[in-house]
């Protein structure tokens, strides 16, 4: 987290979108501690609240549809060569796929307050097919209310810092 808290530091805005991607794509960020920081900095005007909702949420959305593209090229044949390592057979995809169609778009918004889940929902939406324009609906209104949440729970959270 010291270096997060670093980066951060050192070079602002920037690093919280890059560190958001990354961290969307499966690189091990503590996004929910460094949204809540970063509201915690925007209660004492290090940054401003509005931009940094914005750059969350771009950064945050760029992950995903680095996530989307991967599963969307490389998802299914690297899930039929390697998939049998984690028990994931061609007939439990099929079954994966057809409750993603289902239920898929509802997981990838709620998804984002379940770790792993977030991650691993991105990747499933490009693995069964899901349209572009679908994905980016669900995922944006899912980014848009997690970066708002942990970012307003910062922020309030250092205003009252003292009564905390």
């Amino acid at each position: 987290m010291n270096v997060v808290l670093d980066m951060i530091g050192q070079y602002g805005y920037i690093a919280l979108y890059v560190l958001l991607a990354l961290g969307i794509v499966g690189i091990p960020v503590p996004d929910e501690l460094l949204l809540t920081f970063i509201g915690y900095l925007t209660s004492i005007g290090i940054f401003n609240f509005p931009a940094a909702v914005t750059v969350s949420l771009l950064g945050a959305m760029t992950g995903m549809l680095v996530s989307y593209w991967l599963g969307r090229k490389l998802g299914k044949p690297v899930l039929w060569k390697y998939g049998k390592w984690i028990k994931l057979t061609p007939k439990r995809l099929k079954k994966a796929e057809t409750w993603f169609h289902r239920y898929g778009p509802w997981t990838i918004s709620f998804g984002y307050f379940i770790p792993g889940i977030r991650h691993l929902t991105c990747y499933l939406s490009g693995v069964s097919g899901m349209s572009q324009r679908k994905y980016l609906l669900f995922a944006g209104a899912g980014a848009l209310f997690w970066c708002l949440f942990f970012i307003t729970l910062g922020y309030f959270a250092g205003y009252h810092f003292d009564f905390i």
